[in-house]
């Protein structure tokens, strides 16, 4: 009899809820859809505003966020839960996470200051950290910033560790120098060697005619005269510009008989 009485409640309590749960995984189902389609057409309508791609996928970051925790209170109250008491409980648990995960609140303040000092946008050539990360920057999100490398790696690095490191950009002027430096012989004519990188310069199809590019003695090493030369390029033929010149000028110094010496050491066996 008492089997009966629970099998009875229990497909009374399937009875009541089924609806109500099918339409809670209906609603989960067409809510993160529409929130992902609203979320892109804010995207779009943000940048189509004249704000930049940075801006514009922090915000919807945040947006997306928000409505999903918006989905959550609404199917709670499909449930009868009170949602006045759901968000203070709610509120209260995420003081409680916030306080246990308190990074995650420091990667989100991290990621507005990034916001509001701009110290690069998405697109930009940086380097972030005693560690030297370096590669373009492709998004910045509430939590977090991911870079591309050169040789198509993804970083991802918490926005608390982009803010409490070095940031260098090196393509957020517009233009860029590109730092090279060349060593010759001793018994190598300087002037011979400044004008074929000059030459190899002028060639170059990245490097900019303003401002013009000059060649200086850098350094007298113990093996070696140090030319130094910094062309300037868009940031956008950083790396175009260092392996074009590093690569023609070698050719032309093989061809002119101009030495890149190297480091050597002298053996003598003195033998009794």
């Amino acid at each position: 009899m008492d089997t009966e009485k629970l099998f009875s409640k229990g497909m009374e309590l399937v009875i009541e809820y089924s609806p109500k749960v099918i339409l809670a995984i209906l609603t989960f189902i067409i809510g993160f859809w529409l929130i992902k389609r609203i979320t892109k057409l804010v995207s779009k309508a943000i940048s189509n505003s004249g704000m930049d791609q940075t801006l514009s996928n922090f915000l919807s970051s945040l947006i997306s966020i928000s409505l999903k925790i918006m989905l959550l209170l609404s199917v709670a109250s499909m449930f009868g839960v009170n949602t006045t008491s759901f968000v203070a409980i709610f509120s209260a648990l995420m003081v409680g996470i916030g306080m246990a995960l308190n990074g995650a609140l420091g990667h989100l303040a991290s990621g507005v200051m990034l916001m509001i000092f701009r110290p690069f946008k998405v697109g930009d050539l940086v380097k972030i950290g005693g560690n030297a990360s370096l590669g373009t920057v492709e998004n910045i999100n509430a939590f977090n910033t991911s870079l591309k490398t050169l040789d198509n790696q993804k970083i991802i690095i918490a926005n608390s560790n982009v803010t409490g490191n070095d940031i260098t950009n090196i393509s957020g002027q517009g233009a860029v120098g590109v730092e090279l430096v060349f060593g010759i012989g001793y018994d190598d004519d300087i002037d011979k060697a400044r004008q074929v990188i000059l030459d190899v310069g002028r060639r170059c199809p990245y490097i900019l005619e303003n401002p013009e590019q000059t060649v200086v003695v850098s350094e007298l090493g113990d093996s070696s005269v140090n030319l130094a030369t910094r062309p300037f390029c868009k940031s956008e033929d950083f790396w175009n510009t260092k392996f074009y010149m590093q690569e023609n000028v070698k050719k032309e110094f093989d061809r002119l008989d101009i030495g890149i010496p190297f480091p050597t050491m002298e053996v003598i066996n003195k033998s009794n």
